[in-house]
């Protein structure tokens, strides 16, 4: 019987989007929680996936984003000022830095990791930036002899 099981995670960050019209253009940061899903068949004690097993696959991936600015690497006047400044703790990547995109970016490198249990099939991550805004992603995973994740 196919389980879902779930756990947070939290950190805190800056970030910008430079061609936002509002405010978000601004230099800001969010207390971002994520909810990370697991669905899949129990093994035989009747887990999913151990929580502390699932903490450790996630544990390097809060420790980069918690308390950096995440740098979209076409933010040529953000990039700059971080060549700089060399002191401060940023993490770059390749895509704007929407809630969307995170959840994408936290999925995929959790989906590498998941990919050794063949009892897991689907992966759900939610990205809370504020009280009341999240974006949310979801892969399907390998379930035994399947191919491996994107």
């Amino acid at each position: 019987m196919r389980t879902r099981i779930a756990k947070e995670f939290r950190w805190e960050m800056a970030h910008r989007l430079p061609y936002h019209s509002g405010g978000c253009q601004n230099l800001h940061g969010h207390s971002y929680s994520a909810w990370v899903e697991l669905e899949g068949e129990p093994d035989p004690q009747g887990m999913v996936l151990d929580y502390l097993e699932l903490a450790r696959l996630m544990q390097p991936i809060v420790q980069e984003l918690d308390h950096a600015f995440l740098c979209d690497e076409s933010d040529a006047l953000m990039c700059e000022f971080f060549r700089q400044h060399p002191h401060f703790k940023v993490v770059y990547v390749p895509f704007a830095t929407t809630a969307e995109n995170i959840a994408a970016y936290i999925a995929r490198r959790l989906a590498r990791e998941l990919s050794r249990y063949s009892n897991l099939c689907r992966l759900r991550v939610r990205v809370q930036e504020t009280e009341r805004t999240f974006a949310e992603v979801q892969l399907e995973l390998p379930l035994g002899d399947s191919p491996t994740t994107p």
